[in-house]
């Protein structure tokens, strides 16, 4: 679980990818295991791509180009500009 106090902004095609983990200990992480508890809302940038499951106090805005493995939840309002999304 990462948690946030404010905001969580993503610059413009950066990415949040999941590695496995090299030293033999687990196969590779799964975007359904992963959960983003933000206070404020999140931007991704045009081009950018995360993963996991966002729990949102406010909004999250996803410009045009974006992607996500994973599921957005926002008490307020989800913005989705030609987004790929795909449930884990």
């Amino acid at each position: 679980i990462f948690k946030s106090s404010g905001n969580v902004i993503v610059g413009s095609g950066a990415s949040v990818v999941l590695v496995a983990d090299r030293t033999g200990g687990g196969g590779a992480p799964l975007a359904s295991n992963i959960v983003w508890q933000v206070a404020g809302y999140v931007d991704a940038g045009t081009t950018s791509h995360l993963e996991g499951i966002f729990l949102i106090k406010t909004a999250a805005d996803f410009k045009a180009g974006s992607s996500l493995n994973g599921r957005i939840l926002a008490q307020t309002a989800v913005t989705l500009d030609s987004v790929t999304v795909v449930a884990p």
